[in-house]
């Protein structure tokens, strides 16, 4: 790995050598699908920003979503071999890249309860529109309370919830990238949105 972690740190750069272009994308998937490291490096060249765009969409962290672009490339290097080149590189990205993130969602559960001030740093709603209420002190505790409920969604609602309630993705898109249903996703959604309900409730705000 330290030879391909090396080639991906500095390979970040979002520009692209102007002779880059000329070589037709499928044959990059090609010689990617045979290990070519050449071709890999191309490939992160060429998708970096996208893969980020999209991690970060979901994890609302711009450090942490560096970090995952990291591993879903590495990921993707590491599973050449079962990449078919006949199919879209753009979708196996995100679908990688969406697993990278729910992975570190289920692993950053388990210490929730020990570190929720941690959790507390970053808004995972604060794309949501914020109408005005009469005491501004009311508009906090609610988002608040909103935002940790929405942290404490099971990972793979959580995923969902975000793409289709925050970054208002089209269903089928997120199906696609998750390798499910179209009703799968429409299932936790509603699921993601009944926990909320529940959860807020509870904690003595009607949503």
């Amino acid at each position: 790995m330290p030879v391909l972690e090396q080639s991906l740190l500095e390979g970040s750069s979002l520009g692209q050598p102007p002779g880059q272009s000329l070589l037709a994308q499928s044959d990059v998937l090609q010689q990617f699908a045979r290990g070519d490291l050449d071709a890999f490096e191309t490939l992160f060249r060429r998708h970096q920003a996208e893969v980020y765009r999209w991690i970060v969409a979901i994890v609302r962290d711009a450090s942490l979503a560096e970090d995952l672009t990291v591993e879903t490339f590495w990921r993707m290097y590491r599973a050449h071999a079962r990449f078919d080149p006949g199919r879209s590189f753009e979708a196996w990205a995100r679908r990688i890249a969406t697993n990278a993130a729910l992975d570190h969602f289920k692993s950053a559960s388990h210490s929730y309860a020990r570190n929720t001030q941690a959790w507390d740093t970053s808004d995972p709603l604060q794309d949501f529109p914020q109408p005005p209420l009469p005491d501004p002190g009311i508009t906090q505790e609610i988002r608040r309370k909103t935002a940790q409920a929405f942290r404490q969604l099971p990972a793979k609602l959580r995923i969902v919830a975000t793409l289709a309630l925050i970054e208002e993705q089209p269903y089928k898109e997120i199906a696609g990238t998750l390798g499910i249903s179209t009703g799968a996703v429409k299932l936790r959604v509603f699921r993601a949105l009944r926990l909320l309900r529940r959860e807020l409730i509870q904690q003595g705000i009607k949503p």
